[in-house]
């Protein structure tokens, strides 16, 4: 019997791990969905004061995507999976972010836990689109901008240095459901309404939703 299906919702799963809640009622925080845009991620989470906390979201929100995507490659070959089972792998630990078991399908924006994935597949990869996203943040001073302006280059980026068409049909993917998890933001990018990196804090009910997560 073909291990990819229980590997694909064990892939799924860890995905729907919500650090943001997780780490949050670990260190006693208020749960990141009840305040600010209600996003479970790290951005959020940094509404809070707690910076140590949403360092830690971040970190297990990208190591949730990069050590699946690193666990599968490396197994690939003893348990006798293809191209095709890796990409998806990719993308179900993707999708468990986005649209968490555990928080009845509501997750995060995805952006860091693409990030994990992207290490997970090729370093060289992922630090090249945290490049981009480096340099477009640092330029425009709008996260949510960096974040699409990376998310569009990662496919190129992805046939360019990894050369495997599945790996980037599977980013492909992942850029899509992103940019979809942007549209308010670049609604607002579009009617100069966003909010810059540095930007004064706003209150609960002024906070639009977050960039990244």
């Amino acid at each position: 019997m073909s291990l990819i299906l229980p590997l694909l919702l064990a892939a799924y799963l860890i995905g729907s791990i919500p650090f943001a809640v997780v780490v949050s009622r670990a260190m006693g925080l208020t749960d990141p969905r009840s305040f600010g845009s209600g996003n479970p991620g790290a951005t959020n989470v940094l509404r809070s004061g707690n910076k140590t906390a949403a360092l830690l979201t971040l970190i297990g929100d990208a190591a949730k995507g990069g050590l699946v995507v690193w666990a599968a490659r490396a197994f690939a070959a003893p348990i006798g999976l293809g191209a095709t089972d890796l990409a998806l792998i990719a993308v179900a630990v993707f999708l468990g972010h986005v649209f968490s078991a555990f928080l009845r399908g509501k997750g995060g924006k995805g952006v860091a836990t693409a990030a994990g994935v992207l290490l997970g597949i090729n370093p060289l990869l992922g630090g090249a689109v945290l490049l981009v996203w480096l340099a477009t943040a640092l330029i425009s001073r709008y996260s949510s901008l960096a974040a699409v302006v990376a998310a569009i280059a990662a496919p190129a980026l992805t046939r360019g240095i990894t050369g495997s068409e599945y790996w980037t049909v599977a980013v492909m993917a992942m850029v899509t459901v992103l940019i979809w998890r942007h549209k308010d933001n670049i609604r607002r990018l579009i009617k100069g309404e966003e909010s810059k990196i540095g930007s004064k804090k706003k209150t609960p009910a002024e906070t639009p939703e977050d960039s990244a997560g």
